[in-house]
């Protein structure tokens, strides 16, 4: 696995956390080993969206001119879909917080940065265990080889096998806290891509959609811009979606669903010449709060990005890369202070969890915890869709007399068959959670 059989720190994951904690451990002095089990640093992850900045910013200040930024994000946009009809709120910012890009590249150019800091970045290794002696961690093994290290950072991601097997994770539950995306991206000309959606040069788009482009299962769809090309695609927990397969209610394969997405009218003329050049599907975090480990650290670990749990779904927005790379840098800090402060003693990396509370993550987790759970009931991605936008259209569509607001709502749910009563507490419910 390397050179030496014994590192200062072993990092387990070179995503935007593993990475994140190798430059800074690595430029503070530290010998670092980065482990990652794809052929190459991002290799083995698949998504294609929003990636909030200042948090990274704090890691890499050099973000804004170093890395493979496609598009800063300029126009928020949420949909609501119900057959050809389409009821759309569009925002304008006022300065720009977020950019998409491809992770594979973003991961690629931050392991690239901790390399050149002075990690050794190993790849296509899978680490099998992380060993315990005497109460406390003491390394990594692969296969028959064993590596020490003084601490372990585990940044294994939403698969967390090795927390599993030590017993600070529970054993993931795919039917509960956890959600299937699927995207597909398409290419296009930049300049296309600018002009059917409205864009000024090297803006971007984020735009989530929901409605009945999930025949009915709790979920929806996204749309972001990149600079040449366009990711689309559906996130649906995987709990109510296998159940409705095998209640037989849905009857297609998720791929279907993406497909049609793309294909919709409504949608498809903004991409009508572009080519699929991508396909693919990954897990992905919906748990929040109830997602994290027991504690986020152990004698000689601590636990950073997705496998801990700091996915954050507020419902309008995903933050995940943004969190990852953040906790990455909360977890070097750590290591740097315990080395000041008498070694990896359990005292000391508890000061990580102290951390992380006190931190925006947590904060973010806490004030949109529910979430998951409206994110499992399919009334706010079925009726609600149907009543939204049947009552625009009662609005919109009159040919002599056009009804007033409350009237044209209380049919449309009326139609939708749910009282405006329960209507009503649902929307409360979302307000409390979002």
């Amino acid at each position: 696995m390397g050179t030496t059989s014994k590192f200062d720190v072993v990092i387990v994951g070179a995503g935007p956390a593993g990475c994140s904690s190798a430059y800074l451990l690595a430029r503070a002095g530290l010998r670092v080993l980065l482990v990652e089990r794809g052929r190459s640093a991002g290799s083995k992850l698949l998504w294609g969206g929003k990636a909030y900045a200042q948090p990274i910013r704090e890691v890499w200040p050099e973000l804004d001119k170093e890395a493979p930024i496609h598009r800063w994000v300029t126009r928020e946009r949420f949909s609501f879909v119900w057959g050809d009809r389409i009821l759309t709120v569009e925002y304008k910012l006022g300065r720009s917080v977020a950019f998409t890009s491809y992770l594979p590249e973003l991961v690629s150019w931050m392991a690239r940065k901790a390399e050149s800091a002075g990690a050794l970045l190993v790849e296509d290794v899978r680490v099998d265990e992380i060993v315990v002696k005497d109460g406390r961690v003491v390394g990594v093994r692969s296969g028959d080889d064993v590596v020490r290290a003084d601490v372990v950072i585990d940044a294994e991601g939403v698969n967390r096998m090795l927390l599993e097997k030590l017993g600070l994770a529970e054993k993931l539950d795919v039917n509960s806290g956890v959600a299937l995306g699927v995207k597909e991206t398409l290419s296009l000309d930049s300049k296309l891509i600018e002009e059917r959606f409205n864009l000024d040069k090297g803006e971007g788009l984020s735009w989530l959609v929901a409605g009945d482009i999930t025949r009915g299962l709790p979920g929806g769809g996204f749309i972001y811009t990149m600079r040449d090309s366009i990711s689309i695609g559906l996130v649906i927990p995987i709990g109510p979606a296998a159940k409705a397969a095998e209640e037989g209610i849905l009857k297609e394969h998720v791929s279907s669903l993406v497909e049609s997405f793309r294909l919709h009218p409504y949608f498809n003329r903004l991409w009508r010449e572009a080519d699929v050049i991508e396909y693919g599907g990954r897990m992905t975090i919906e748990g929040g709060l109830s997602m994290m480990p027991r504690r986020l650290y152990a004698p000689g670990l601590l636990v950073v990005g997705d496998a801990a749990g700091f996915l954050v779904n507020t419902g309008y927005t995903i933050r995940g890369v943004d969190t990852a790379v953040y906790s990455g840098k909360l977890a070097a800090e750590t290591v740097i202070e315990a080395l000041s402060r008498g070694g990896f003693t359990e005292d000391n990396l508890k000061a990580y969890e102290d951390k992380v509370r006190r931190s925006y993550i947590y904060r973010e987790l806490r004030n949109h915890s529910g979430v998951e759970d409206i994110m499992k009931d399919p009334f706010y991605f079925t009726k609600l869709p149907q009543v939204v936008v049947g009552a625009a259209g009662r609005l919109f569509e009159a040919d002599y007399e056009e009804p007033t607001l409350i009237r044209s709502v209380v049919e449309a749910s009326r139609d939708a068959g749910i009282s405006l009563v329960r209507a009503f507490f649902k929307l409360a419910r979302v307000v409390r959670r979002l």
